[in-house]
């Protein structure tokens, strides 16, 4: 008998994160790399413009490859395209915070409908909560979504960067600079309450050995966001009230928006192909 060939069939399958918790990865990725992508053409400054761009890049990037791990899993003729373009508002699981537009209770006048300090602020928040999970699910059972993860952690990692760096300009700038970023902290940071509620996917995939429950990270989270708000002069506002639900695929009025114009032209051409 061939005690090799015997040794390598009996070899357990690899692990695999349930659908639903790739899905819940890849939804964040795609959302907030869309309503960043919102500012190609209008970055307050050339170099900003095109930072943005490439964050975008990153995060459609992360959410393809969780899309086409989880469309290997669905099978049935599941692709990225029909996860990413053909699920409907209810059927997305993002977090709340990263559909939001990029407007906010602005302090003092501004020249348009878009607040930058507004788009640092969250992806500071995003980032420095995927920075923790990322590294964490380099040692994921499932050997995709763990290549992924060592992946993405290098591009979260400059997101970061980015963020914070441009948080502490904002927060220890100008007088105006500085009510900008505080007003966008005071407004966005209770949605990040929801990082921290129990989902299935998530238990189920911690409890598998694949997945993380976001919630294991929060004390790590709070120790990045307060040191950064420190350096930046910036308060931490007290949070408290409703805890919104994305992740459940209960969303604000505003992804309705994102999708419709996301997906109208893969929706009004079903067939074509690129």
């Amino acid at each position: 008998m061939d005690t090799q060939a015997l040794s390598t069939s009996s070899k357990p399958p690899a692990a695999t994160a349930p659908v639903d918790y790739l899905l819940h990865l890849a939804d964040n990725a795609l959302i907030l790399g869309q309503r960043n992508a919102e500012w190609c053409g209008h970055g307050p400054i050339l170099e900003e413009d095109l930072a943005l761009a490439n964050n975008s890049l990153d995060l459609i990037g992360q959410a393809r490859l969780l899309y086409q791990h989880a469309a290997e899993i669905l099978g049935g003729g599941a692709t990225e395209d029909t996860l990413a373009y053909f699920r409907d508002v209810p059927d997305f699981r993002n977090y709340t915070l990263l559909e939001l537009p990029h407007s906010a209770p602005l302090a003092g006048t501004a020249a348009g409908d878009r607040d930058y300090a507004t788009t640092i602020v969250r992806n500071f928040l995003y980032s420095a909560l995927m920075g923790l999970l990322w590294e964490r699910l380099q040692g994921s059972a499932d050997p995709q979504l763990a290549a992924i993860a060592a992946k993405s952690l290098k591009e979260v990692r400059y997101h970061l960067r980015h963020s914070r760096d441009w948080l502490v300009r904002f927060g220890d700038g100008t007088d105006e600079s500085h009510a900008r970023a505080q007003a966008a902290v005071d407004h966005l940071l209770p949605y990040t309450q929801e990082f921290w509620t129990d989902s299935a996917p998530e238990t189920a995939a911690s409890s598998a050995g694949v997945g993380v429950n976001a919630r294991d990270l929060q004390a790590d989270w709070n120790t990045l966001v307060d040191a950064a708000l420190a350096d930046a002069t910036l308060t931490r506002p007290a949070v408290q009230g409703y805890i919104t639900q994305g992740k459940h695929g209960v969303h604000s009025e505003h992804l309705g928006f994102v999708l419709a114009e996301m997906q109208s032209l893969a929706r009004a051409h079903p067939q074509a192909t690129w």
